[in-house]
């Protein structure tokens, strides 16, 4: 990157962090072009120079908040589509407690998505992971039944949120050993307690 494309990323980065921190008080429609300027420390004429609109400025901060995301996952996209993963690696340690690391130290722009999952298309993350993991995972262990393997992804899926969500509300304070463990433990069955 050049310097003056350096310079357009950085103000792009500071417009990010500005909607997700007006957006932690305020409701999308009552945020302004000038809020976000006053709040990244840019002008108007800057921010139209980026976007359209306020919207547009949301898209791409949860686009870059996405691949932050899956770049500090240890498993890739690229690993996905080539069927190299199944559900095991992601019911292990390994894999939930850099997640959980990640939703702890962004935990104010979870709870933001949480609210406001519709508007932040969130649904089209669990897609990619119905695309790259529970359907190749399914056919690996010979579920080949796309109900069941619906059922079976959002039974996954929203009781890991659930979780973390609760994590979530109480700032992050409980271990993430103690929230990878209860995960492991809810998605493997619990343990047998008379052994």
């Amino acid at each position: 990157m050049n310097k003056s494309e350096v310079k357009f990323y950085n103000t792009s980065l500071k417009m990010n962090e500005a909607i997700f921190k007006l957006l932690e008080t305020n409701k999308i429609t009552e945020i302004t072009v000038a809020q976000i300027c006053r709040k990244a420390g840019v002008n108007r004429s800057t921010f139209y120079a980026h976007y359209n609109n306020v919207y547009e400025l949301l898209a791409e901060a949860r686009d870059n908040f996405m691949k932050t995301f899956l770049n500090d996952y240890p498993i890739t996209l690229e690993d996905l589509k080539k069927n190299d993963v199944n559900m095991d690696n992601f019911i292990s340690r390994e894999y939930i407690i850099p997640y959980l690391q990640h939703v702890s130290q962004n935990k104010n722009v979870l709870k933001i998505f949480a609210d406001n999952a519709e508007m932040l298309g969130v649904d089209s993350f669990y897609k990619k992971l119905m695309s790259y993991v529970f359907i190749p995972a399914s056919k690996k262990y010979g579920q080949e039944n796309k109900k069941i393997v619906n059922y079976t992804a959002k039974f996954f899926l929203n009781g890991i949120v659930s979780v973390v969500m609760e994590w979530i509300k109480g700032n992050c304070e409980d271990d993430v050993n103690l929230i990878c463990d209860t995960i492991i433990m809810c998605v493997k069955g619990y343990p047998n307690i008379n052994a």
